[in-house]
């Protein structure tokens, strides 16, 4: 069986397959279609579920010190600060799930794991753009050719697509396939936490929950920075582009009439970009042959599980298992959907349900935030139970 595999995609979700992939002993050729490696957006929350793989790829440590552990994470009312939630973090969840919990910036993050390809021999080409693949057989073996928009072609045993929500891949595979804007836009920047006052921001995954919007914030960078991520419903998104500069002053009179501490924090963004936030609907199929989807390509969500990142992260390890331990290419890309596929559902129908809730949807939702604050007064672990599913797996 030939041992080169191509992924097209250079993100957190490629990299870390390129990982997975070079230590089960495969050749591993990423190709990034822009013409340098950089990772946009803010912080990201790597959950104990997605930090055991970094445990397993040797990366934990290079983590941790780029990172930020919060001690808890709460939803707190948007006026009155008052909570529905508070769940314990820190040395509670690394204990109780074997991994910790990590808030850190995408681009430190996409540096390690940028860094540890290239130590390892996986070979990057930038400005490399996948147009189309073919499965056919030579010499009476199973391959992929890949062809690339330069004209040139490339023979290997698979090809990953890790191409990102618009995936050139996933286009080919399943062309009635398609994103819709799910009505939520997100603004996105980072504040020098030497500009915010002292414990404005504490040391936690801090929600505020309100009406038709839900702002998140927390350290990253060891405490240097404070990532902000504003969500709120729009009725339309009709640039073509994922993301825009933002204007800081519509930023803070979309939430001006929210609690002193999210005013005060908003005053100091100094910039930030808005996100149009897209999804699809569970897809058919996640292999061609010998091709397979991962990451955003074939299970994009909204961040109200914040595990986008985690669960391409997974699919990685998953990834690396299965074709390392199965006789052929496509029997393993079999087993790696069939690992993954109900899992990511899931978690994709969580991320829905909670937009409702964290949005003060209709009576129902608001009743339902009243009774996870009566649960969270008696115990934090059973109000807790729903994120359990997600933190305790391991690959």
């Amino acid at each position: 069986m030939s041992r080169k595999i191509i992924i097209a995609g250079a993100g957190i979700g490629g990299l870390s397959a390129a990982l997975a992939l070079n230590l089960a002993g495969f050749d591993v050729h990423v190709l990034e279609q822009s013409d340098a490696l950089a990772e946009v957006g803010a912080g990201i929350q790597l959950s104990p579920n997605a930090m055991h793989v970094m445990q397993k790829l040797g990366l934990s440590e290079n983590v941790l010190s780029r990172g930020f552990l919060p001690t808890s994470a709460t939803m707190r009312h948007f006026r009155t600060a008052k909570e529905y939630l508070r769940m314990p973090l820190g040395n509670v969840i690394e204990k109780k799930f074997g991994a910790p919990y990590v808030h850190i910036h995408r681009a430190d993050l996409h540096r390690v794991l940028h860094q540890a390809a290239l130590s390892r021999g996986v070979q990057i080409s930038v400005n490399t753009r996948v147009k189309r693949y073919q499965n056919l057989q030579i010499e009476g073996v199973n391959q992929v050719q890949v062809h690339l928009e330069d004209g040139r072609e490339m023979i290997a045993a698979a090809l990953i697509g890790a191409d990102g929500i618009r995936s050139a891949v996933k286009k080919q595979m399943l062309p009635l396939a398609s994103v819709e804007f799910t009505g939520q836009v997100a603004w996105r920047g980072t504040i020098d936490a030497q500009k915010v006052p002292r414990n404005l921001v504490k040391p936690e995954a801090n929600l505020w929950v309100g009406p038709g919007a839900h702002l998140v914030s927390y350290y990253v960078r060891g405490g240097k920075e404070i990532n902000v991520i504003a969500v709120q419903e729009q009725s339309r998104w009709t640039d073509t582009r994922w993301s825009v500069p933002g204007d800081v002053k519509v930023l803070r009179a979309a939430f001006g009439n929210w609690h002193s501490d999210v005013t005060q924090l908003l005053s100091k963004v100094e910039e930030c970009f808005l996100w149009g936030l897209f999804a699809s609907r569970p897809l058919d199929t996640w292999v061609d042959g010998h091709v397979a989807l991962l990451g955003d390509a074939c299970h994009p969500m909204l961040p109200f599980v914040a595990q986008g990142a985690a669960m391409a992260i997974e699919d990685s390890a998953c990834l690396g298992q299965a074709l390392s331990s199965n006789e052929s290419i496509n029997s393993g890309l079999s087993v790696y959907q069939s690992r993954r596929y109900a899992r990511v559902t899931k978690v994709q129908r969580m991320a829905a349900k909670n937009a409702s809730i964290y949005h003060m949807q209709g009576v129902s939702s608001r009743a339902k935030l009243l009774a996870l604050k009566a649960v969270n007064s008696l115990s934090s672990d059973i109000s807790a139970l729903p994120m359990s599913y997600v933190y305790r797996y391991k690959v």
